[in-house]
């Protein structure tokens, strides 16, 4: 595994507010040439810290008011449902994130949608006719204390 020394760090965490930095504007803030820059990040890439750069829209704008995470406990776990519930995960745009997940529920998925109705048509169309989806629980998220986007890195 490469090793990070502290501008690789320092390096990390400006890019994961905005991976769109320009090189120059990055080497004034960690006092190295843009070419320096440029290197190390092409080194972090070619490691793998780096997965992509990718683009964030903001839901708002786009007439998503309302973002819950809905818990949902199968019937069976075995390999035919996760497969089942995966194409579903993969087929309903609505869910931009999902995870499988220890405890009483199976999976969890965060959704977005343009409103309480449409929050209810995915829960009682879609999620709880599905086969082997046994139980459904939404929580409504009132508000995004912190973006989660950004991981925890070594203290520089």
């Amino acid at each position: 595994m490469t090793q990070l020394d502290p501008k690789d760090i320092h390096l990390l965490a400006l890019l994961q507010k905005d991976g769109q930095t320009t090189a120059l504007q990055l080497s004034e803030t960690l006092g190295m040439s843009a070419s320096q820059i440029g290197r190390r990040r092409q080194r972090l890439e070619d490691a793998g810290f780096i997965d992509s750069y990718p683009c964030r829209l903001n839901p708002e704008k786009l007439g998503l008011t309302v973002q819950a995470f809905i818990q949902v406990q199968t019937d069976a776990q075995t390999g035919d449902t996760h497969q089942s519930v995966q194409h579903l995960v993969n087929t309903q745009p609505q869910i931009v994130a999902a995870w499988t997940l220890t405890g009483e529920a199976d999976y969890i998925f965060r959704v977005f949608c343009v409103d309480l109705s449409a929050l209810n048509s995915l829960i009682q169309d879609v999620l709880l006719p599905h086969p082997f989806i046994g139980r459904v629980q939404s929580q409504i998220v009132m508000n995004q204390m912190k973006d989660d986007t950004a991981l925890p890195l070594p203290h520089r």
